[in-house]
């Protein structure tokens, strides 16, 4: 069922903000990617080339793209560039994502030296932005031979880490602002009020996407230590049927409900980080909560299409289309809820690329075919 979905929905895909290079783009490429490094399909790599190049002009420049703007979301779908570089050798690809580094080497930073998540939220760092530029900026400073630039990336990770860290909840905040001019900013920390779910779920596959390009030492010890605390707050945190609230640690708010793109995204963090060495048992509480997604969110509408419902289609701090977004339980749960919104969509295709991961591995450990592990009930569908 899920990949039969899956295709469909890339198939019929419409470029989220018609055709400009965007985050929500870059969302789905890493779910395409995911699937062909889990498959070896064709079929996905196809599609991933095939949406990309839409995306790039006859000079070679991203389409709608304004490096002044310094925007940090329009790094993400720069992963896509790069990983088509390491898979072709085509110089293009990264030539092509140039731009976006060097956005990168002039991106306003804070004191702190962590990046401003926008030019237009200045002195702000948001988790989504951790996960927006660093893991490419590893990722590419290491096709680049740029090793400077994985140190820095992982100095900016770790002190945004220490600032976004309530010790308290054991969680991160959405948003710390260090000048303390936001509205949501607490006037001691800096801190925004609430714990938006999808936010930490940024912040979760960040840690993994990092992990997974460092050597064995030191530093990748002390992130998997890190990235494993917080698997195991989520977990502690599930609904009695392994999914995420909205805000993530307020069951006793009645309007809070169970996040599709949160959940995905969780699902995700766990079985990759298991995979890369975390412990093995949060893959379990990873593949549970995917089964429960495909359970519970995946409903046909009335025209008969499948579709995953439950996404909270956007949340972020301060003014934003003549609104103030003030960061509290209450604003995260009065946002828009949308059904096969990409922000989830591309999430379960990188869980559900785990769990074939998983699968294959536990297949390729039985010794015996009476001993294989059977597919998980998402991966069978």
């Amino acid at each position: 069922m899920l990949q039969d979905y899956f295709e469909t929905y890339v198939r019929d895909y419409e470029y989220y903000k018609g055709g400009a290079w965007c985050y929500e783009d870059g969302c789905l490429y890493r779910g395409l990617i995911a699937l062909y490094e889990a498959t070896g399909q064709r079929s996905w790599l196809d599609h991933l080339i095939r949406l990309v190049s839409g995306q790039i002009d006859a000079q070679g420049r991203l389409v709608g793209y304004e490096i002044d703007e310094f925007n940090i979301d329009n790094i993400l779908p720069g992963r896509a560039l790069v990983f088509l570089h390491r898979l072709t050798g085509e110089r293009r690809w990264l030539d092509a994502a140039a731009p976006l580094a060097r956005q990168l080497e002039t991106h306003p930073r804070t004191g702190s030296d962590v990046y401003w998540h926008k030019l237009r939220y200045p002195h702000q760092i948001w988790l989504d932005g951790l996960y927006m530029a660093l893991p490419f900026k590893v990722e590419y400073a290491r096709a680049a031979s740029e090793p400077q630039m994985v140190e820095e990336a992982l100095r900016q990770f770790t002190t945004a880490l220490d600032l976004t860290y309530d010790r308290q909840a054991e969680l991160y905040r959405h948003g710390y602002d260090e000048a303390r001019q936001q509205a949501w900013a607490d006037a001691e920390s800096g801190l925004s009020p609430a714990h938006w779910a999808r936010s930490i779920g940024w912040l979760a596959m960040a840690f993994v996407d990092i992990i997974e390009n460092l050597p064995a030492g030191a530093t990748r010890r002390e992130l998997n230590d890190r990235a494993t605390a917080l698997a195991s707050r989520i977990i502690a945190l599930r609904t009695a049927d392994h999914r995420w609230l909205q805000v993530i640690d307020r069951p006793d708010e009645a309007q809070n409900y169970p996040e599709s793109s949160a959940t995905a995204m969780f699902s995700y963090f766990l079985q990759k980080l298991a995979r890369l060495g975390g412990p093995a048992g949060v893959s379990e509480a990873g593949r549970a909560s995917l089964q429960s997604l495909v359970g519970h969110e995946m409903r046909q509408d009335a025209d008969g299409r499948l579709r995953l419902h439950n996404i909270c289609c956007v949340a972020g701090l301060g003014g934003f289309n003549g609104r103030y977004r003030d960061g509290t339980v209450g604003y995260y749960l009065s946002e828009e809820i949308r059904a096969d919104d990409i922000k989830g969509v591309g999430p379960m295709m990188m869980a559900y690329a785990e769990t074939l991961l998983d699968t294959q591995s536990m297949m390729s450990q039985s010794a015996q075919p009476e001993g294989r592990a059977e597919l998980s009930a998402a991966a069978k569908q």
